[in-house]
């Protein structure tokens, strides 16, 4: 512990933690103050203004980062007949039916993403105490209920990233590895913030973006000038 308190201590020297950063400038500090001896999750916390405990102010959704998450991401098909062929061969990890849902229930989860094809949400359905918790309940709105299951894993594999607003109406997700180049994890982020921004709610009024920060798993966080990140975004703050 005490080695890791003095790397911290050392990555909050090169940064200043009261100036608002361009995310060119955030994106170059974070990965220069990253010195974990593993390959660290950069990492975005976006502070809205919204209550999420009004459903017409929930934020929630799928983004596709350009360039992945860096993250390998194992995914379970729910599926039947020739669906379940589309399935394995689109890099499914897992696929099944009944068999399927009873490993679940038994608390075998090996899986970070949880697909189904219409069909199956009688099966799945059944699941919804045990997955709704944990975020892996398919849905239709995310994409992971859909008769193109292939698509679907294709997608999750290639980076997609589900987003959801917590009770505090903060929304995080990471957007990719130190090991990225800064182009990539620039692209990325301004994926990532687009989809926050067009993802705003009906019933969200006043200022919807209020504070981006960026850090790194075990690094120090930074914020974000909110013009710098996204022409969208600076236009919804």
């Amino acid at each position: 512990m005490a080695k890791l308190g003095k790397r911290l201590t050392d990555a909050y020297k090169t940064v200043n933690r009261d100036n608002f950063y361009s995310l060119e400038e955030a994106v170059t500090l974070v990965k220069g103050a990253a010195k974990a001896k593993f390959d660290e999750t950069i990492e975005i916390a976006m502070n809205l203004g919204i209550d999420p405990r009004h459903a017409d102010q929930m934020v929630r959704g799928v983004v596709n980062l350009p360039n992945g998450t860096g993250k390998t991401v194992r995914v379970a098909v729910f599926a039947r007949g020739a669906k379940v062929d589309e399935a394995l061969a689109a890099g499914a990890d897992v696929v099944g039916g009944d068999d399927l849902a009873e490993q679940i229930l038994a608390g075998n989860i090996n899986f970070d993403r949880c697909i189904a094809s219409p069909d199956m949400m009688g099966v799945v359905g059944k699941l919804g105490k045990v997955l709704g918790p944990r975020g892996l309940m398919p849905n239709p709105k995310l994409g992971t209920v859909t008769p193109d299951v292939a698509g679907a894993v294709k997608a999750a594999k290639a980076g997609a990233v589900e987003f959801r607003a917590e009770k505090t109406g903060i929304v995080h997700a990471g957007v990719g590895k130190v090991s990225f180049s800064e182009e990539a994890l620039v692209q990325n982020i301004r994926a990532f913030v687009d989809a926050i921004t067009r993802a705003k709610p009906t019933g969200a009024k006043g200022q919807y973006l209020l504070k981006v920060s960026l850090s790194s798993t075990m690094g120090p966080g930074l914020k974000l000038d909110l013009t710098s990140v996204s022409a969208a975004a600076g236009a919804a703050a």
